[in-house]
């Protein structure tokens, strides 16, 4: 029977480089925390995950759920956070991860497990060669085992010209990790737990210590608001990388920004400059063009949506809708072919198909209290300049005349008209410019 795979995320650090009230872990990458990015890739891997947060950190518990969190009371340094996570060890194999390393693929976790089944090194760490090497922690190594870790601030000039560098992650038996974690002395100038101090303790006893290399752009930690942005860029790349590999068309890769669920299918183009923000779904055959920016909503197959439009969260567009420029659209569900080709806002409406939706469109949905829909039919022509003012309801076929402000329903097949009646005054235009003139 396979050994149980145990991931502890550490999560309990406050992160004061990033300046900000939000604790590290909670910040954003594609429209995901850091934390469920990490918590992403472990559940394809491991059978239990266990997240280790500070006191009074209820948002990051939240957003660890379901996975099993245990409380580091007093910040005590890293080993002593994985420490308290001990009694969640069970039997089995146990990684310690960083919650701010989010980029970690679900590959490189198996490879590390594997390395770690292999049985030729008691306990295997994660390495890196960033193109930086700054302050990292340099790795040590003779006969391709580790020696020790090489703190910067403790290194000397031979030691930091290795390029090798320690991302912090780690891989042991249960057993012998809690051993060494309850071993761990705080006799360093910050008083402090290391986590890094397991790979001399394991080495006391005999046990070889492995380096396991990985690419730079998955191990790099994010302790700033730069390198939050230099994270954002990283995990772009590969999700339209991704995206382009299933088929879809993007004329300017760089500038459309994806979120780290949005879905494609096949053969949908993507002009520049597109957001994509949380939960959206593309159908095929779908364009998304330039300056539209999408959040919480399904585009069906063969739509055009934009330039210059936004679908906000609710909205489901059916096949063949065309959501044109300075369109925006909001709880709304478009039946299919229907049209809305500019300068329109539609909220709370069922929208039915073979619709046309005039320039210059409102459904006035909200009274000041409350929201109210709007239920326009199929085959309706609504006039430019049209506020519908909900509740109200078009039925099938209805036509609105252009400039109407329509308060009560519209019957299948009718006109209605909602405007005040036009007056013709014979020259008075002429008089009026001559009373102007005699002004000036």
């Amino acid at each position: 029977m396979p050994m149980a795979r145990t991931a502890v995320i550490l999560a309990a650090g406050l992160g004061t480089r990033m300046k900000s009230t939000l604790p590290k872990t909670l910040h954003r990458i594609a429209g995901r925390s850091m934390l469920r990015h990490l918590l992403a890739s472990c559940e394809q891997v491991f059978d239990r995950i266990v997240v280790v947060v500070g006191p009074e950190m209820d948002a990051v518990r939240r957003e660890a759920e379901p996975h099993v969190t245990v409380v580091q009371q007093e910040r005590r340094g890293t080993a002593h956070a994985a420490l308290v996570a001990v009694p969640e060890f069970g039997d089995g194999e146990v990684a310690v991860l960083y919650a701010d390393n989010p980029l970690i693929r679900p590959e490189t976790f198996l490879r590390l497990l594997e390395r770690r089944a292999s049985g030729d090194a008691a306990l295997v760490l994660l390495a890196f060669r960033p193109s930086d090497p700054g302050r990292y922690g340099r790795v040590i190594a003779r006969d391709g085992y580790v020696e020790r870790i090489a703190e910067w601030i403790d290194a000397g000039e031979a030691e930091r010209a290795e390029t090798l560098c320690n991302a912090g992650a780690l891989c042991a038996a249960s057993v012998d990790l809690a051993r060494w974690l309850g071993a761990v002395r705080a006799d360093n100038a910050k008083g402090e737990c290391y986590l890094t101090d397991v790979v001399a303790l394991a080495r006391a006893e005999g046990g070889r210590v492995a380096a396991m290399e990985a690419p730079a752009d998955e191990l790099a930690g994010i302790n700033s608001r730069a390198e939050l942005a230099a994270a954002e860029a990283v995990l772009q790349f590969r999700l339209r990388a991704a995206a382009m590999a299933a088929g879809v068309t993007m004329i300017d890769p760089g500038s459309v920004f994806l979120c780290a669920d949005t879905e494609f299918s096949t053969d949908v183009t993507i002009e520049p400059n597109v957001f994509f923000g949380p939960g959206v779904k593309v159908a095929a055959g779908a364009q998304i063009r330039a300056f539209t920016h999408l959040e919480g909503c399904t585009v069906g197959p063969g739509c055009i949506v934009g330039p210059h439009a936004r679908l906000r969260p609710g909205t489901e567009l059916g096949k063949n809708v065309h959501i044109g420029n300075f369109v925006e659209v909001k709880a709304a569900r478009i039946g299919d072919g229907t049209k809305a080709s500019h300068l329109t806002y539609l909220g709370d409406a069922d929208i039915g198909a073979e619709t046309n939706i005039g320039a210059g469109t409102i459904t006035c949905n909200y009274d000041g209290y409350a929201k109210h829909r709007t239920t326009i039919g199929a085959r309706v022509f609504i006039g430019s300049d049209t506020a519908l003012v909900a509740p109200v309801s078009v039925g099938d076929g209805a036509i609105t005349a252009a400039g109407s402000v329509i308060t009560e329903d519209v019957p299948a097949d009718a006109l209605a008209i909602a405007r005040g009646r036009q007056v013709v005054k014979q020259d008075r235009a002429a008089a009026i410019r001559a009373a102007r003139k005699g002004r000036d």
